[in-house]
């Protein structure tokens, strides 16, 4: 047989051994990406589990909600993440993104709540808000004697004049950014309705209420610091006027730093996020491709730590890191449909 009849054997029978594209493969760790805001949880089950000395400790990076479920969604296989954090629940489009990329079903676990603050340096006074005024200042157009214009506020006073009278500067996440969408969903559109021109407008047309209720400013008020929440409470130690939007978690870790804001008489507090006082609260969660349990070491194992009552409990680790547990019920409930892999259903 010559050379090259040899090589071509060879190279079909090498074919054979080749496992499917689009089915993972043995990779020694799982691959973590997603939401900066379930980054530090994230991290704390992926170093316990690690260090129980079973398997590898996860890879976890930090990409925000938006980045990581684009890259989640990218496909089946070694070269694609395992699991994707997010500070907001995963949006209809982005699972049609996974079906059509082959990632037909996916494992849908909510971790805890968290809430959203608007926080400041501790060398200033703490700031007390309404959702009305944090739209106000925020929005890219205001209502203006029954029309609707270029936000024209530059000074808090501008907006209140009970406000002080201080440049509007807020630092935040970018659209990327899970916090970025829930801010907007909840705080920016809950401060929207309570104006009777702008809650008309939703009565008529929901989804041009929403454009104007999403739409935050672009004229140097609002200033897009990344996905690095410690570099916010970084500039918010270097410029005390300015306020900077995050996660509770991030308040609670540089709670000798940084104040969290009262929103609508309540502050940003452990128990006002628990028991739904608190207004800006939401869901965190982390999503898993189920093609991959079974192929790729340990995720199934992963999953249990991470709804651990040990991790996510009541005096689970995670809490002492600032997540907001589940009620008992609703941890069981997700811990047995996510042990299980069930499919996530919108």
């Amino acid at each position: 047989m010559r050379i090259a009849s040899r090589l071509f054997v060879a190279l079909l029978i090498a074919a054979s051994f080749t496992p499917l594209a689009g089915v993972a493969q043995a990779r020694e760790q799982i691959h973590i990406v997603g939401s900066s805001t379930v980054f530090p949880f994230s991290t704390a089950v992926a170093e316990r589990f690690g260090r129980a000395g079973k398997f590898k400790t996860p890879v976890v990076e930090s990409t925000g909600s938006g980045g990581g479920l684009k890259l989640f969604c990218q496909g089946v296989g070694e070269k694609t993440p395992d699991v994707a954090n997010s500070s907001r629940r995963i949006k209809a489009s982005e699972v049609e993104l996974c079906a059509a990329n082959g990632v037909k079903q996916i494992v849908e676990v909510q971790i805890g709540f968290d809430g959203i603050v608007l926080a400041n340096s501790k060398k200033s006074a703490q700031a007390k808000l309404t959702l009305q005024q944090v739209f106000l200042a925020l929005a890219k157009q205001v209502p203006v004697g029954g029309k609707l214009v270029a936000n024209p506020y530059k000074l808090w006073s501008d907006v209140d004049k009970s406000l002080p009278a201080v440049k509007i500067e807020v630092l935040g996440p970018p659209p990327t950014s899970g916090t970025r969408d829930a801010f907007v969903e909840i705080a920016m559109e809950g401060g929207a309705r309570t104006i009777a021109m702008l809650e008309a407008l939703r009565a008529k047309d929901e989804k041009a209420f929403q454009a104007v209720a999403h739409a935050i400013r672009e004229d140097g008020a609002y200033v897009e610091a990344g996905e690095n929440d410690n570099l916010i409470v970084q500039k918010l130690e270097a410029n005390p006027k300015a306020l900077g939007i995050f996660g509770f978690s991030f308040l609670d870790q540089n709670a000798d730093k940084i104040q969290g804001s009262i929103i609508d008489g309540d502050a940003p507090t452990f128990e006002a996020i628990a028991d739904g006082k608190y207004a800006v609260s939401r869901s965190l969660y982390f999503y898993v491709k189920s093609a991959h349990v079974g192929k790729i070491p340990g995720l199934r194992e992963f999953i249990a730590e991470f709804t651990s009552e040990t991790a996510s409990g009541e005096d689970g680790y995670l809490s002492e890191r600032g997540l907001i547990p589940l009620p008992a019920a609703q941890r069981k409930a997700v811990r047995d449909s996510s042990l299980k892999l069930t499919p996530l259903a919108l």
